[in-house]
C-alpha cells in the first residue's frame, strides 16, 4: 500500500509539474459575430494542436462596447496576451508603450517576406510594426457589366472624367442610375476620396497644420458628388442611404456603380451572377492617383505578456499564408501575403480590382485621421448633416469644404498641442 500511495504521489507531482508548464494564451477578439469567432476557433484548434502545452483562451468582446471593456480590462491588470487589434487604436496603445515590437519576430519568421508591402507599412504606421494585420477593408469600385453594355459603355471607367461619363450614360436608361451614392450615415468615405482624388493628395493637413479639405482641388472634388447627385446619376432618395441600402442598390440593378470595400461582396455573390459584375480600382483624377480609404485591423501583442516567445506563435499561426487564407475569404478582406491573388477563390473579377490597387503605384490607400478627437463626431454628425445640405442645393461645395476646414484646423492644433 505504502508503495502505491508513493507511486500515486510520485505521479500527482508529476502531473502538477506538468500543469505548472503549460501555457494558457489569452485571446481577446474585439470585432465579434457568431461566424467570426467560428472561424477563429478553428484557427487557434489548430495552432493547439501544433503546439503541445499552450491552449488559448479567446476572451470575444461585442463590437460596441469592445473599446470600454477592453480598456478596462488593461487598466485593471487583466491584459491579454493577443489582441485583435483595429487600426483606430493601433495609435493609442502602442503610444503609450503597451504593445510588443514585433520587427525582430517577423524578421526570423518564414513567412516574412512574403508579407505585401503595404501589410507591412500599415503594420509599420506608429514606427515599428506592432501589428500585423490580417486583412483590409479597401474601397474599390463595383460595375455591373449589363448595365454599361446596355447604356453603350464601352469599358469600366479607369478616370474621374470617364467615371461622370460612364454614370450619366447609365442615368439615360429608363429608371437607372449610375452611381449608388451614400449620403446618409456612414458616407464620409465618399467625400474624402474624391476630393483626395481630385486635389492629387491624401495629406490631410499642411506642414503649418492648415486642413486641406478646402483647397481647390478638394472642393473640385466635393462638388463632383454633388454633380453625381443633382444631375441625377444617383438616385434620389440616396441622399439618405446607408451600407444597407447601397449595396441592395447595386445588386438589384438600380445603379451601375458602387465604391465599396469586401465585405459588401458576400452578399452581392448571393444574389447577382458572378458573370455580372466585377470590380475595378477606383478612378484616377488629374494627378494620374486615386486614394481610396483603407480600413484595416490585425493581431497585437500586448508587452505585459509573460509568453511572448508563444504569443508571437499564435499571431504568426494565425498570420501564415494559409490560415490568412481561410479568414480573409470567411470575412471579407483582401489577404496580406504575396500570390494570394493566385488562389482561385480571389482569381477573379470580383477581387481584381482590390488586387490591383493594393500593387498599383497609382493607387494610394488613404488612412483616416481617427486619432483626432472630435473625428468622430466631425464624421457622423458635421459632415452627414452638412454634406446631405450640400446635396439637396442648400449649401455650396465651397461653403461646406470651409466648414470641414475650421473644425479639423482647430482638431489638428488641439492634437499637437499634447504631443
Amino acid at each position: 500500500m505504502r508503495h502505491l500511495l508513493t507511486g500515486i504521489s510520485t505521479a500527482a507531482m508529476l502531473m502538477a509539474g506538468t500543469a505548472y508548464a503549460d501555457t494558457t494564451l489569452k485571446l481577446v477578439e474585439v470585432i465579434t459575430s457568431p461566424e467570426r469567432t467560428k472561424v477563429l476557433q478553428g484557427l487557434v484548434d489548430n495552432f493547439e494542436d501544433a503546439n503541445e502545452g499552450v491552449t488559448v483562451e479567446i476572451v470575444s468582446l461585442p463590437w460596441g462596447q469592445a473599446f470600454e471593456k477592453l480598456a478596462t480590462m488593461v487598466a485593471g491588470g487583466d491584459i491579454p496576451d493577443v489582441v485583435e487589434m483595429p487600426d483606430t487604436w493601433l495609435a493609442l496603445y502602442a503610444g503609450s508603450d503597451q504593445l510588443a515590437s514585433l520587427e525582430e519576430h517577423i524578421a526570423g519568421w518564414e513567412h516574412g517576406e512574403t508579407l505585401t508591402d503595404k501589410t507591412l507599412a500599415m503594420g509599420r504606421q506608429v514606427g515599428d510594426a506592432y501589428m500585423i494585420p490580417y486583412g483590409f477593408y479597401l474601397r474599390a469600385m463595383f460595375y455591373n457589366k449589363k448595365l454599361l453594355a446596355e447604356a453603350g459603355v464601352e469599358s469600366p471607367p479607369t478616370t474621374m472624367a470617364e467615371f461622370m461619363d460612364a454614370s450619366a450614360k447609365v442615368s439615360a436608361l429608363d429608371g437607372k442610375s449610375g452611381y449608388c451614392l451614400r449620403g446618409g450615415p456612414g458616407g464620409t468615405n465618399g467625400w474624402i476620396m474624391f476630393g483626395a482624388t481630385m486635389n492629387g493628395t491624401n495629406e490631410f493637413f499642411t506642414a503649418d497644420g492648415k486642413s486641406r479639405i478646402n483647397e481647390p482641388g478638394s472642393v473640385e472634388g466635393i462638388q463632383f458628388m454633388m454633380d453625381l447627385y443633382q444631375k441625377g446619376y444617383a438616385p434620389k432618395d440616396s441622399v439618405n442611404w446607408g451600407f444597407n441600402e447601397i449595396v441592395a442598390g447595386f445588386y438589384s440593378g438600380t445603379c451601375a456603380f458602387l465604391d465599396q470595400d469586401p465585405d459588401a461582396l458576400i452578399a452581392i455573390a448571393e444574389r447577382m451572377p458572378a458573370e455580372d459584375f466585377a470590380v475595378i480600382p477606383m478612378p484616377v483624377g488629374p494627378s494620374g492617383k486615386a486614394f481610396p480609404t483603407i480600413g484595416f485591423a490585425g493581431w497585437s501583442v500586448f508587452k505585459s505578456t509573460d509568453h511572448e516567445a508563444d504569443a508571437w506563435k499564435l499571431v504568426a499561426s494565425l498570420s501564415s499564408p494559409e490560415a490568412n487564407a481561410t479568414w480573409a475569404k470567411r470575412v471579407g478582406v483582401i489577404p496580406i501575403h504575396k500570390g494570394a491573388d493566385q488562389d482561385p477563390h480571389f482569381k477573379t473579377d470580383q477581387f481584381k480590382g482590390w488586387f490591383e490597387e493594393l500593387n498599383g503605384e497609382q493607387y494610394v490607400p488613404t488612412v483616416m485621421p481617427t486619432y483626432l478627437e472630435q473625428w468622430g463626431y466631425f464624421a457622423s454628425t458635421v459632415l452627414l448633416e452638412s454634406s446631405q445640405e450640400a446635396l439637396l442645393g442648400q449649401r455650396t461645395a465651397q461653403e461646406v469644404a470651409d466648414e470641414w476646414a475650421a473644425l479639423l484646423t482647430d482638431e489638428y492644433a488641439n492634437w499637437k498641442a499634447k504631443q
